[in-house]
């Protein structure tokens, strides 16, 4: 944990670095300061005195603000991570310095509705959970077995101020399908959502993400994702729609049959055979009902064996979107201002690629392809 009141935003100087096409020791030299104390001050165990910290700035041609994170206003940052993986110091710090640089972002942004939902009180106990799940669905204005919808739940981003940027990120070798980044001092909150990720996962992500919207407080705790993921299950599979699987489910004889069972309504309700496994079982536990015959490695066994495509390409295929599809997409389909306000932000500020190279965490590549197509 990092006890320093500001510390070297490591992304802004490695990207600086690379545009000049220098290494650590290169900006030593120039500095006039030994390897070591750059290797410090990149990994947070030491900061530039003053007449070194501008001498860095100038450099490297960065303002304060993105050369600088001030850990008193450190973004809040929670990762839905891929399973299995483990979220690393470099992992925080990669998030918080993409938080630091929205800072700048926010004022470019549409004024938010200022009253927005919160859940008094999140609790994981099963009926407090499901009342919580039902009260959301209720203000949406749909019913406890009706069908979730995409639109309804991005509305909700929007109604609450979180801005969805969709990204893509690949299917297997970044750390997280999404990530929530919380500025507390401007009262923003930002979605990566990552769009190469399965269709099946994806409303599952989005729910998760909005359960973090509605509990700021467990923002970046392990309580807050474990809420964010029982939330999800409850709000787009509630108790009554789990009553009527277990009870068809009770009733026949093999677990092929559950299983064709499960998948019909995991089918109906865009999500996975997994998601209505769990939310099925966690009714059944909770009135301590039988359980069923399938068990939770039989659900991964199929889940491993079959998967659907992915988001990206239900919405781009067959070829990869260049830079003004994707910028319309995330517009058209995620109703989001995150790309609208960037473009304000670019030509007021003349900033450039780079930017949009760590705001986003891509290839320089496809940053100066936004870019261009962003200022143009």
């Amino acid at each position: 944990m990092l006890t320093m009141e500001k510390f070297i935003n490591k992304v802004s100087v490695k990207s600086s670095l690379s545009a000049l096409g220098w290494d650590q020791k290169k900006l030593a030299d120039v500095l006039g300061v030994s390897g070591q104390a750059v290797t410090n001050w990149m990994k947070g165990e030491d900061f530039p005195r003053p007449n070194k910290l501008l001498k860095l700035a100038t450099t490297l041609g960065l303002s304060f603000d993105e050369l600088v994170i001030q850990s008193a206003k450190q973004p809040i940052v929670a990762f839905r991570k891929k399973g299995g993986s483990i979220t690393t110091d470099e992992h925080l710090l990669n998030a918080s310095s993409m938080g630091s640089l929205l800072k700048s972002l926010v004022k470019f942004l549409p004024e938010s509705n200022a009253l927005r939902t919160q859940i008094q009180s999140p609790s994981l106990e099963y009926e407090k959970l499901q009342a919580a799940a039902a009260e959301v669905r209720s203000r949406i204005g749909i019913g406890s077995q009706a069908v979730l919808e995409y639109l309804q739940l991005i509305n909700e981003f929007d109604t609450n101020g979180a801005v969805i940027i969709p990204v893509m990120w690949g299917n297997k070798q970044n750390h997280g399908n999404a990530l929530h980044i919380l500025l507390p001092e401007e009262k923003a909150t930002f979605i990566y959502l990552n769009l190469d990720t399965h269709l099946e996962d994806f409303k599952f992500w989005m729910a998760h993400e909005l359960a973090h919207v509605y509990t700021p407080d467990l923002a970046g705790t392990d309580e807050g994702e474990d809420y964010a993921d029982a939330f999800a299950g409850a709000l787009l599979f509630p108790k009554d729609i789990a009553i009527e699987v277990y009870s068809k489910c009770v009733s026949i004889s093999n677990k092929q049959h559950e299983i064709a069972i499960m998948r019909r309504y995991a089918n109906t309700h865009e999500i996975s055979l997994y998601s209505v496994y769990c939310e099925v079982i966690k009714y059944a536990n909770a009135l301590k009902l039988p359980p069923l015959k399938v068990t939770n490695k039989d659900i991964h066994a199929i889940r491993n064996s079959v998967r659907g495509s992915l988001v990206s390409h239900a919405l781009f295929a067959p070829s990869q979107p260049d830079a003004s599809s994707y910028i319309a997409a995330s517009h058209a389909v995620f109703k989001s201002n995150f790309f609208n306000s960037l473009k304000i932000m670019l030509k007021d500020f003349h900033t450039g690629s780079g930017y949009v190279q760590q705001l986003l965490d891509i290839s320089l590549k496809d940053a100066t392809a936004l870019h261009k197509e962003l200022v143009s």
